[in-house]
């Protein structure tokens, strides 16, 4: 027989009374946290315009950085220089794939950081494009090398992002997206032990947009160094369908030809197998506390 006064415990080994305590401490935190969103928001929201002002002039001062690195590139046609654009449908990629292709082997740098730098431009301030860049690298360069580019690019591009957010664009995000980002803060207080597998899980599968992603995860607390690597591993699972329908690119009419049905049933198993780990650790957390 129990001792009286003794507390029940819990199937886990805690008691009810404990347990009760910790998700009311949790809870507090995460309410706290939520308000000091809120307050910032409230706070920082007047001077959003300014920094609206200075990330047009920083994306004017990286634009011409591209027309510098455009400017270095072979001598070309008047047919070949209209294909130099970011592509916006599966002819555009085509037609880029075509003339990249030409020059590649004889300008082989200067193919390369004009690639490896739209991709991060597009990456850095959101602009799409870059599923088609990333089909091209399938095309142009072998396979090892065209999975380490994208995902390299895709992780410096999305921490560029990032470091705007932080250092210029916080108050345009507490001013816009303090809902979501209260929202989402939530998510990322659940999984803050395991974070790096919860942005693998959120690059692998579609329910946050990346833009989202990028610009919310230094006002909510994501360590720059766990989003760099969560977002470099998270994304070569869908650029590894992208690459590899990259090989018969001239066969694609669109981009959702990349992607069938075995390469989403894979993408999905990935998906589950990012977050087991998290999974199975906060069940044995539970088991022996």
């Amino acid at each position: 027989m129990a001792q009286r006064g003794t507390t029940p415990r819990a199937p886990g080994g805690t008691s009810e009374a404990e347990g009760a305590a910790t998700l009311k401490e949790d809870q507090a935190a995460l309410e706290r946290h939520q308000q000091l969103i809120a307050g910032k928001a409230h706070k920082e929201g007047g001077s959003a315009r300014m920094s609206l002002l200075i990330l047009v002039s920083i994306f004017l001062t990286a634009a011409s950085v591209m027309v510098l690195v455009y400017k270095n590139f072979p001598q070309l046609s008047e047919e070949e220089r209209e294909c130099i654009k970011v592509p916006r449908d599966m002819d555009d990629a085509k037609a880029l794939g075509k003339v990249l292709s030409k020059y590649k082997d004889t300008f082989y740098v200067q193919v390369l950081v004009a690639y490896f730098t739209t991709y991060i431009f597009l990456q850095t301030f959101a602009i799409p494009g870059s599923i088609f860049l990333s089909i091209l690298s399938g095309f142009l360069y072998p396979f090892p090398l065209a999975l380490f580019l994208v995902c390299l690019c895709s992780g410096l591009g999305a921490s560029f992002c990032y470091m705007l957010s932080y250092f210029v664009g916080r108050p345009v995000v507490y001013r816009y997206l303090t809902e979501k980002a209260v929202k989402w803060s939530k998510q990322v207080e659940r999984h803050r032990e395991h974070l790096i597998n919860y942005i693998i899980f959120l690059r692998i599968t579609p329910f946050l947009p990346n833009w989202f992603i990028n610009i919310t995860s230094p006002v909510i607390n994501v360590p720059l160094k766990v989003f760099f690597i969560g977002t470099f591993l998270g994304v070569a699972p869908p650029s590894f369908v992208a690459i590899k329908a990259g090989t018969t690119l001239y066969q694609l009419t669109t981009a959702g030809e990349a992607v069938s049905w075995n390469s989403v049933f894979v993408l999905m198993i990935l998906a589950i197998l990012s977050i087991l780990p998290a999974v199975f650790q906060k069940k044995l957390k539970q088991k022996f506390e």
